[in-house]
């Protein structure tokens, strides 16, 4: 198959009123078992490469070229996404290596300088004909606003979209990044607003969908609450980060001999694999 388009994915998700999953890839067994969940739920799944993660491999390039190979022998619907990419050369290198999506993060910017930043990037992304997705503010865990308190203002949200021309925003609404529990408490009337003050002013007369980050510190009910309220995008990366890693020392401790790495991935790859689908079918409202 094909890579899937990241637009169509997310607007068919706004239309249907569900969301989809949005996992980090952090290297090549992690992306496998991204789209082993995808084909095991048989439901759509976005690949997502944050800056952090193209700096660890050295650059964008090797870790995309190998998650967009794997994408593309996928038997079911897969986007590849750049997340959280706060430098705009990291954008055109994403878009020039096939990347369907790309978000610019101008968060840790003042409000008139992100705005401007992103409607260059937007401006770009447009013509190459790829998806973008922004962020109002920053999400908490990441040294600024958006911390616990913090909230988007619909009516800035709404100035924002049509100031820039992004496609989809991320938005805070009380999650943050990198929690190792699911306590984080999400503003469900805010969603609702948000989603309100964004309907019908896309490029197109759509509405423009809405960005859940910091998803793995919020627990099963409320991310249905919140995929119920108007998110459509929700993005994971800890929480399946630590089903690799639990598997990884649980198979390291039952055997201290054990010197591959490909044993003991294999069944961290499954762990994740399994979690992932589990949270598809969750965000799809299958199991809700």
């Amino acid at each position: 198959m094909t890579l899937a388009s990241a637009r169509e994915l997310m607007r068919a998700a706004a239309s249907a009123g569900t969301g989809i999953g949005a996992f980090n890839v952090i290297h090549l067994e992690t992306a496998e078992a991204l789209v082993a969940a995808s084909e095991r739920a048989n439901l759509p799944v976005i690949l997502q490469i944050s800056q952090n993660c193209a700096d660890y491999h050295g650059g964008l390039e090797p870790i995309g070229w190998a998650t967009l190979a794997i994408a593309r022998r996928a038997s079911t619907p897969v986007a590849v996404h750049l997340d959280h990419a706060e430098r705009p050369e990291l954008v055109d290198e994403a878009i020039a290596l096939g990347f369907g999506s790309v978000m610019f993060d101008g968060g840790r910017l003042d409000y008139e300088q992100n705005v401007e930043l992103t409607a260059d990037v937007a401006s770009r992304a447009r013509a190459a004909g790829v998806y973008i997705e922004a962020e109002l503010g920053e999400i908490g865990g990441k040294d600024g606003a958006h911390a616990p308190g913090v909230r988007t203002d619909p009516d800035e949200a709404r100035a924002f979209v049509e100031a820039t021309g992004v496609d989809s925003l991320a938005v805070a609404v009380g999650s943050s990044h990198a929690m190792l529990d699911r306590s984080a408490s999400l503003d469900i009337d805010l969603i609702g607003r948000l989603k309100s003050a964004l309907r019908g002013i896309g490029r197109t007369g759509c509405d423009i969908p809405l960005v859940l980050h910091g998803s793995s510190g919020v627990a099963d009910d409320v991310i249905v609450q919140a995929v119920r309220a108007g998110m459509t995008k929700i993005n994971v990366s800890t929480h399946l980060n630590g089903f690799f890693t639990r598997a990884t020392r649980e198979t390291l401790a039952a055997d201290e001999n054990l010197v591959d790495s490909r044993k003991y991935f294999s069944r961290a790859r499954e762990a994740v694999a399994d979690e992932a689908a589990r949270m598809l079918r969750l965000f799809a409202l299958e199991s809700a």
